[in-house]
């Protein structure tokens, strides 16, 4: 059984001398990478993600949100409890809709290289960069993250 595309001819059943093309690349230039569109561009979005769950020893939350941190450096500010945390970062992405994906994946996919608690996710907020900055010049925004680390509440 052969693999490869349909009507796809394997390399030695070419003829010598002749050239692959690739479909995907038409007279006006190459393709664009899957999902972007020309003119496209990715923005800053503010993530700040809740989560919650049983009760776990503080000291065991700080160490699991500190190495987070470290793997994830982009990570702005966690604040934790023994039975809740705040994570608060920014994330680049095109839309919100990819921004908040990859917020949601955020803490299930490193539950396990940092030793995370099973918490779940109880609440998210993404907001872009405009929205954020307006937020914070009229004082009404989320209180201004506490310095860059790992804080209780």
């Amino acid at each position: 059984m052969r693999r490869g595309r349909p009507g796809a001819l394997p390399h030695a059943r070419r003829a010598a001398g002749e050239e692959r093309t690739l479909s995907s690349v038409g007279e006006t230039g190459p393709a664009q990478p899957a999902g972007e569109e020309a003119g496209e561009t990715s923005r800053l979005w503010h993530i700040t993600l809740s989560v919650s769950g049983a009760e776990a020893p503080p000291a065991e939350v700080r160490r699991a949100l500190e190495q987070l941190a470290h793997d994830h450096p982009f990570l702005l500010t966690s604040r934790y409890a023994g039975d809740h945390a705040e994570i608060r970062y920014w994330e680049e992405a095109r839309d919100l809709h990819d921004a908040a994906a990859v917020a949601l994946r955020l803490w299930g996919e490193h539950r396990s290289t940092a030793r995370l608690p099973p918490w779940e996710i109880v609440g998210l907020e993404v907001i872009d960069r405009e929205t954020y900055q307006q937020r914070m010049a009229q004082g009404y925004g989320p209180l201004p993250a506490t310095p860059v680390g790992v804080h209780p509440f």
